[in-house]
C-alpha cells in the first residue's frame, strides 16, 4: 500500500488525492472526519470539525455546500445503479457537485479545495462510486491524424536514410 503523503495544512495533495480514490477506499487513510464515512450514511451530508476558532465563513461556506450536496442526491437519485460506473451518465451531476463547491468557496472567497468540499467528494465516492474499478483497461485508438502522422512519418524517413547509408558507403571507399 502506499503512504500517503500531506500537505503543510494536514490535507492530502491533489494527485494523492485522485490515486487513492482512483485506487480505492482502504488504500490511503485520511483523518478521521472522512475516513469515517459509512455504508449508513444515507443522504446525510458529512459534517464538518472544526475547532473553537471557527469563523463565520466556514459556517457559510457549510450551509451553502448543504444545497450542493442535496442537488447532486436529487440528482445521482435520477441514475440507475447499473450506470453508475459510467463517465457519460454520471460526469454531468458529478461536476455540477464541483462546480458547485468551488463556485459557493469563491463567493465567500474561501481556499478551495478545502477539507469541507474534500468530505464531500470523498463522500460521494463512497456511496456512489466505490464499485467503479476497472479490471481491464480500455484501450482506444488514437485520433485518425495522430495515426497517420505516426504512419506517414517512418514511411518518409525510410528513403532518407537509404540515401544517407549509401551515400557515406560512397564516401569511406574513395578515402
Amino acid at each position: 500500500m502506499a503512504p500517503c503523503a500531506y500537505m503543510s495544512s494536514g490535507r492530502l495533495s491533489r494527485g494523492l488525492l485522485l490515486l487513492c480514490v482512483l485506487l480505492g477506499t482502504g488504500l490511503c487513510h485520511t483523518d478521521a472526519a472522512t475516513a469515517s464515512f459509512g455504508q449508513d450514511t444515507g443522504t446525510s451530508p458529512p459534517t464538518a470539525i472544526f475547532n473553537r476558532t471557527t469563523k463565520p465563513v466556514e459556517s457559510n461556506y457549510t450551509n451553502l455546500t448543504q444545497q450542493c450536496w442535496d442537488d447532486f442526491v436529487d440528482l445521482m437519485g435520477h441514475v440507475m445503479t447499473s450506470e453508475l460506473c459510467e463517465w457519460k451518465i454520471i460526469s454531468r451531476p458529478y461536476s455540477i457537485l464541483q462546480a458547485c463547491l468551488e463556485g459557493a468557496a469563491e463567493r465567500l472567497n474561501y481556499g478551495y479545495p478545502n477539507a469541507v468540499a474534500e468530505q464531500y467528494i470523498f463522500q460521494s465516492h463512497h456511496r456512489y462510486f466505490h464499485n467503479c474499478t476497472l479490471e481491464h483497461p480500455v484501450y482506444l485508438d488514437p485520433p485518425e491524424d495522430v495515426l497517420l502522422a505516426m504512419i506517414i512519418a517512418p514511411i518518409c524517413l525510410i528513403p532518407f536514410l537509404v540515401t544517407l547509408v549509401i551515400w557515406r558507403s560512397k564516401d569511406s571507399k574513395a578515402q
